[in-house]
């Protein structure tokens, strides 16, 4: 259950923020919010505007993805709330973005950081990718034993 409750806020909270981004703020417009500053851009590409006009290939990945991640939850070793976490920050992050990516044909980005400007499918990608680290450390750990 936690799997499904992290998935869906993951991607209800990632969808609403784009949404009020793309009806309130221009592209390329910067405002502060909370002393945030946030900037609105449109990425038709990857992650750092990589590979330019093939979002609709990407969204096709985000969904086979999604697919590969649904199989692996079936593997009786995948259990327990860790990856439960990291698999629903991953699906969340990856629909959220597949959605953008299908529907819109590029995704909205707006939360500047040192390393570009992202979104919340971004970050909830990279918590779960750093819980499924954390997963994969402990279960080495245990099997160590």
């Amino acid at each position: 259950m936690l799997f499904y409750v992290i998935a869906i806020l993951v991607i209800v909270m990632d969808q609403l923020s784009k949404y009020l981004i793309r009806t309130c703020i221009e592209i390329n417009e910067t405002v502060t919010m909370w002393g945030i500053p946030l900037t609105h851009i449109e990425n038709s590409g990857m992650a750092g505007g990589l590979f330019q006009g093939y979002a609709r290939l990407f969204g096709v990945g985000a969904v086979l993805f999604v697919m590969v991640v649904l199989y692996f939850r079936r593997n009786e070793e995948m259990k327990g709330a860790l990856i439960d976490s990291s698999f629903g920050f991953l699906v969340g992050g990856a629909l959220g973005n597949g959605i953008d990516r299908l529907v819109f044909g590029q995704v909205t980005d707006f939360i500047i950081r040192s390393g570009g400007i992202l979104n919340l499918a971004d970050h909830a990608i990279e918590i779960g990718g750093l819980l499924l680290i954390i997963f994969g450390v402990v279960n080495w750990f245990k099997n160590k034993d």
